[in-house]
């Protein structure tokens, strides 16, 4: 594989449940080898007109560019939020052998 080809994404859900549970599905799903959760974190944003301000935590996946697909629609599947945001990183450089474990874990 070469750099292009991992890949972290991250979402955001409202509640610590919700963002454990994305986490929980994909790694479960294998379209995910890991990921992590922070938070609370605080989301300024504009929506519908106005000005948002809300309490969020972050999920932040590794996965491969080949898996990507199956991440998004996964994740597109089991959101509640209306415009979910899925923005994928490629990954540039990182220790060989966390890359071949994230792979293997992908791989399946």
């Amino acid at each position: 594989m070469t750099v292009s080809d991992w890949l972290t994404v991250l979402t955001t859900t409202d509640a610590q449940e919700k963002a454990e549970a994305l986490a929980r599905g994909a790694v479960e799903a294998r379209v995910a080898a890991c990921a992590q959760i922070s938070g609370p974190v605080t989301s300024v944003y504009r929506w519908k007109g106005g000005i948002e301000t809300a309490q969020e935590w972050q999920v932040l996946f590794k996965t491969t560019s080949t898996r990507y697909a199956e991440l998004e629609a996964h994740l597109r599947a089991a959101h509640d939020y209306d415009t979910p945001e899925i923005i994928a990183t490629p990954v540039v450089r990182g220790s060989a052998a966390y890359l071949e474990w994230l792979e293997k874990e992908t791989a399946g």
